[in-house]
């Protein structure tokens, strides 16, 4: 049985996959704040001894990943190939900072440098077979920072405190190197989306106080899923309505 052109059984053993990769996520989320190493013996004599299953964490990466497969497929492109294995390896790192973000209001350095170390070899890989690529992958890093910094510096100037954390601006500027320029000016149109409608809906259910810190790293990575998922045109398509208030109309 074939689903979009692949083998079901591809599509069992990556879920399997993120099912164990789901767990790995609940040891890396209680050690990344802690700036503990993730590879340690506790791992082994602790973790694993007594270990206790995040079933939440578990599916979610395992959907995830099984998303990852049917939405991007295995093709015969080496760019497009490269595309999956990196997003596959992005997926943990993203969850990862969306819980510790939402919880503890930071996204650790060692993540963020994880992330752009990760995507830095992808952008040198993907530029060996298309300069291009990379060039657009490098611009990716200076886009994303840049919004993010500019809004941070200027936030701080009129508001007199720090508009944005630091951690995001890190965090966009590493995406960069696996989105390009382009995806993460419509990542950052997403995120700020997500951001003025969840956050109305938080303060109109009073889940939050209109004094309450509200992160936004989980709303990047939210806009992130969103642009590795779906196709670039529909989502520029959708916002381009959202943002004309339903003007814009295609031209045939």
């Amino acid at each position: 049985m074939y689903i979009q052109d692949i083998n079901i059984i591809y599509y069992v053993v990556i879920g399997i996959v993120g099912l164990v990769v789901g767990q790995f996520v609940d040891w890396c989320n209680k050690r990344l704040p802690e700036y503990k190493k993730i590879i340690s013996k506790e791992f082994f004599t602790v973790y694993l001894k007594h270990i206790k299953p995040n079933y939440l964490l578990m599916f979610s990466m395992a959907i995830i990943y099984i998303a990852i497969l049917y939405f991007l497929g295995w093709q015969p492109n080496i760019i497009k190939q490269m595309d999956v294995m990196k997003y596959l390896i992005l997926a943990p790192m993203l969850v990862s900072a969306m819980m510790i973000d939402w919880k503890l209001q930071i996204i650790p350095n060692r993540l963020n440098l994880t992330i752009f170390e990760v995507g830095l070899v992808f952008t040198f890989a993907q530029g060996i077979f298309n300069i291009q690529v990379g060039i657009d992958m490098l611009l990716g890093a200076v886009v994303g920072a840049g919004i993010f910094l500019l809004i941070t510096l200027i936030g701080g100037a009129i508001a007199g405190k720090e508009a944005m954390g630091f951690g995001d601006v890190k965090l966009m500027g590493a995406l960069g190197l696996f989105f390009g320029w382009m995806n993460m000016i419509v990542i950052s149109l997403i995120a700020f989306l997500l951001a003025a409608i969840i956050s109305i809906l938080l303060l109109a259910t009073k889940k939050k106080k209109t004094d309450e810190y509200i992160p936004f790293g989980p709303f990047i990575v939210l806009a992130t899923f969103v642009v590795m998922l779906v196709p670039f045109d529909i989502v520029l398509f959708c916002l381009l309505k959202i943002f004309t208030l339903g003007m814009y109309q295609p031209i045939v």
